[in-house]
Formats: C-alpha cells, structure tokens, sequence
C-alpha cells in the first residue's frame, strides 16, 4: 500500500505506525522469492500422478500462497492504528457589509477612444474588477443618460450583477447627460438599507443637461440618508478621438472636446463627505477604484472550525477479516496440505 497515495487521501493521528508497512513490503518481497526457489512440500500415497501432470492442484496453490493474507492484514491493521482521517473546515462569517451602488454614465460621449476599447467598455471592464473584490457586499447597478433606470438592485449574487453589467450598453435611453437623476436613483435604492455603511459611486464624463431632477436637490437627499457619494470624471485633459461616419458610412474619428462639470462633481462629494476622482485612462481609472475599495473596508471576521472523522475502522474491520479468513482456510479446506 503506498505511504504517497495514503496521504494524498487521509491524515494520521499516528503516523509512526505507517512505517510498519515498509517492513512487510520487505517481507512480503523476501516470501514472494522463496517461493520461486523452493518448491512446496506435499504428501502422496502413490507417484503415479507425477507421471500424468506436472502442475500443482489449485488446493496446493492456494496453501503456498496462503501468507499473503496475513501480511495484507497486518498492513491494514498498521494504517487502522495510525487513525486515518479526513479533515473539514466549517468557515463561518460574521461582518458589517457596505452596500454599494453604481451609477454608469451611457450618454453618446462614453463611445470616445481616449480608454481602451472606449470610455464606457474601460469603465464596465474596471467595475467588474471592483465587484470582484467585495466578497461580502451587496452592489446594484444604475445606469443613466438622459434618463436614468435600475439596471440591477442591491445583490450580493455578484455572478447576476456582472452579467447584466455587460449587458450595459450606449443608446439603452435617449442620449443626453442627466447627473441628478442617476445620483437620485441610486439614492434611492440605498435609503432602506439597513448596512452600516452606504455609498455611491458616480461615474460621468460630461456636463448635467437633462433629466428633471437637480444635481444638488440628489445630493441633498444623499446627505439625508447617510449615502457617501464617490463621483468619478472620465476623460483626457483637451480632447479625445470620437467615432463618427463619413459620407460612404465608412468609421472614422474626429478629435472633440471634453467638457466634465468638475466642480459639480467635487462639490457633490464634499457635502456627503466622498470624494472626487478624475480619471485620464485606463490606469488612472483602475487606480480610482482601487483607492475607493481601500476606502471603504468591510469589517468582516471569518471563524474556523476543524471537523475530524476517523476511518481506522474501515481497515481494522478488513484486516481483522483477512486474518480470520487465513486462520479458517488454514484449519479446514487446506489442512493437511504442507506450505
């Protein structure tokens, strides 16, 4: 039986008991020679039969090889006495989560190739990362343009929420750029949470122009139910390269300004004591999500419990069978028979 192969299946309680079984290999190898050399002794009442066979009856085979049981036994009988077992561990978790919206800017502009494959894929792939490390949170997701919609709820199935993050896509609502609204709406799917720790993070590349609700009337209501709000400028500083069709309907890029409502966005933050980040490309955006998972920490303290279950019985039972087995064949069917 290989000593690898046990402990790739069970730990010992008593593993000095396992070196038994390199000793009876020994043996079992130095038994397994003899029987080649010499050839087992056996009573006849007559020699005729050497002359019509030369080969051993099936009783006198299984004599000659009748030790074999015993040093099976004894090998199962040495694991048994190590005490196989198999080792479980019961992880139980007990944390504060945050609870976590964000609001995705879809408006037209978000298709600008300043970030890699365009703003709104770079902010998709850069949240997903994020989501990934919030084990214990519950995220959801709001996306806006001109108007603003819940494209997923608070969850902590976060399989559910990266697939219809994906999902998202430019042109989903009328274009147009409408902060107050996003902002309100992740609001407002935060205001019954009960998490100790609420946030929101914003992420636009434009100018407020649409939706009927104000920027800073959101920010009240942010401030009024505890909702820290991290908002995010996308966008290179001048301007940035911007799909467009010529006459043929051929693809093709025109360098178009960028204009971020910096100062809306910085005061948003302030009063719900966030913070603003603006982000010129991919690495500056990966950074900002960073530094806001560093932020915002869950508390969260995971007990271990390690659950043993003994199998020495299994091979108590079997060796002890075998032993029985050879004593009983030894004593009745093939006495008599010399081994």
């Amino acid at each position: 039986m290989s000593l690898l192969f046990l402990y790739t299946l069970f730990t010992f309680a008593s593993p000095i008991f396992l070196l038994l079984l390199p000793l009876l290999a020994l043996f079992a190898v130095y038994r397994w020679r003899q029987n080649r050399t010499y050839a087992p002794d056996f009573r006849l009442s007559s020699t005729e039969s050497l002359t019509t066979t030369t080969n051993p009856s099936p009783k006198i085979t299984l004599r000659t090889w009748l030790w074999v049981l015993p040093i099976v036994a004894l090998g199962l009988l040495s694991v048994a006495m190590a005490r196989p077992q198999t080792l479980f561990d019961d992880k139980k978790v007990y944390g504060e989560g945050i609870d976590i919206m964000i609001a995705l800017d879809i408006s037209g502009s978000m298709k600008a190739r300043d970030f890699e494959p365009d703003r709104l894929g770079a902010a998709k792939q850069l949240a997903e990362q994020f989501i990934d490390q919030r084990n214990y949170d519950k995220i959801g997701l709001v996306v806006f343009s001109g108007e603003s919609f819940t494209q997923c709820p608070l969850t902590t199935d976060h399989n559910i929420l990266k697939s219809l993050m994906q999902q998202v896509e430019e042109g989903m609502v009328d274009d147009g750029t409408a902060i107050g609204m996003g902002l309100a709406t992740a609001v407002t799917r935060l205001k019954e949470s009960k998490a100790k720790s609420k946030v929101v993070i914003l992420l636009t590349d434009g100018v407020n122009n649409s939706g009927f609700i104000d920027p800073l009337t959101a920010t009240e209501t942010a401030q009024q139910f505890g909702v820290k709000v991290y908002t995010i400028g996308v966008g290179t500083q001048g301007e940035a390269p911007y799909p467009v069709q010529d006459f043929f309907g051929r693809q093709m890029y025109q360098q178009v300004p960028v204009e971020i409502d910096e100062k809306l966005l910085q005061q948003i933050a302030s009063l719900t004591n966030g913070k603003y980040y603006r982000a010129t490309d991919n690495n500056s955006l990966a950074q900002v999500y960073n530094e806001i998972n560093q932020l915002e920490k869950t508390k969260v303290e995971v007990t271990t419990i390690q659950r043993r279950t003994e199998h020495f019985y299994i091979f108590a039972l079997i060796g002890a069978l075998l032993l029985l087995i050879e004593w009983t064949l030894r004593h009745t069917f093939l006495k008599g028979i010399a081994g």
